[in-house]
């Protein structure tokens, strides 16, 4: 599921424009700041938390993206991946979707662009998730916010003592993460949440430089959703981590033990040294599966708060817990 998906999936077809909502190509206040905005935002005309700047390194093709992630910092990533054009369809979609609207946000401006990760530059948590929401981050330009299902991960992140408040409305609002930082596998909204295998694949490098460039602090990784799971496994094993054989199924509660392939990189793009750090490796990371946080799951009663709390602490202590609520072969949810 992508992060914050809050609604039934669209079924306007990709290829089928959408009517406006309200004036295209006017520049509207923002819900926080009040300055005006076109949609999209073009990078480095103000937005909060704006990691671009409009002389950032823009990826094209799916082979820019592997070279301008290749040896990037954190802070690179961040701005790099937020003006990344490498899939023409995702493009064409997120851009159309901001430029049209839902009427609810037919006075706003969207972002309109893909979402960079959000949160603690390092953590001890990393978060994954698929993909932003068409009108969630796609709309607010931070990853769950806007939309109910980040009501419900930041409310469990504030409890959990990860944030600093239990609500994400908009940008700008306040919030912050400390010791969680939240990553996609596919940074664009896709039309009707589902990317194709070349869209993730393409993306795929940004969470690779990522994880090559936290791994000497995290202590927990957790997937939200059989996809994230998927994801995750599929990254951590082109990195060269050590992972279980066979790869664990998805459930809720499913927890794994993964190991740093050596010495990792740091946010600074240099390598890490001192005891323990001779390129062996062999420091362990939890990876824990949880239900997303989808209206799908949280309405129905499929995902608690209580399960939500629960996974989160085995993320706080590092230690995985033991395993509950297994599923048997990969849920999608």
């Amino acid at each position: 599921m992508p992060f914050g998906f809050s609604a039934p999936r669209s079924r306007t077809s990709p290829t089928r424009r959408l009517e406006p909502v309200g004036p295209v190509g006017e520049a509207l206040p923002h819900p926080i700041t009040g300055e005006p905005f076109t949609s999209p935002v073009p990078p480095g005309s103000g937005w909060p938390g704006d990691p671009a700047s409009a002389r950032t390194p823009r990826a094209r093709t799916p082979a820019d993206v592997v070279r301008l992630a290749e040896r990037a910092t954190l802070a690179q990533v961040d701005a790099r991946s937020s003006v990344c054009s490498a899939c023409p369809r995702l493009v064409s979609w997120r851009e159309d979707v901001a430029r049209t609207k839902r009427r609810a946000f037919a006075d706003q401006p969207y972002w309109g662009r893909p979402a960079a990760s959000l949160g603690d530059p390092e953590p001890t948590l990393l978060i994954v998730g698929l993909a932003p929401a068409a009108h969630g981050a796609n709309r607010t330009g931070r990853m769950f916010t806007g939309d109910r299902s980040g009501d419900w991960i930041f409310a469990a992140l504030h409890r959990a003592g990860y944030a600093t408040q239990g609500t994400s409305v908009a940008a700008g609002d306040g919030l912050e993460l400390h010791g969680a930082r939240m990553v996609a596998t596919v940074r664009c909204a896709p039309p009707d949440n589902k990317p194709t295998p070349d869209e993730k694949h393409a993306c795929a490098p940004w969470l690779h430089r990522e994880l090559d460039l936290l791994s000497d602090g995290l202590t927990a990784i957790l997937a939200l959703g059989g996809i994230a799971w998927q994801a995750t496994f599929a990254a951590l094993s082109d990195l060269g981590w050590g992972i279980p054989r066979p790869r664990p199924s998805f459930g809720h509660g499913v927890t794994a033990r993964v190991t740093t392939p050596g010495a990792p990189a740091t946010t600074s793009g240099a390598r890490a040294t001192g005891p323990g750090r001779n390129g062996s490796g062999g420091r362990e990371i939890a990876v824990v599966g949880s239900y997303h946080v989808s209206q799908q799951n949280t309405f129905t009663g499929r995902l608690t708060e209580a399960m939500l709390d629960d996974v989160l602490a085995r993320c706080r202590d590092g230690s995985g817990g033991a395993q509950s609520h297994t599923a048997d072969g990969v849920d999608p949810l």
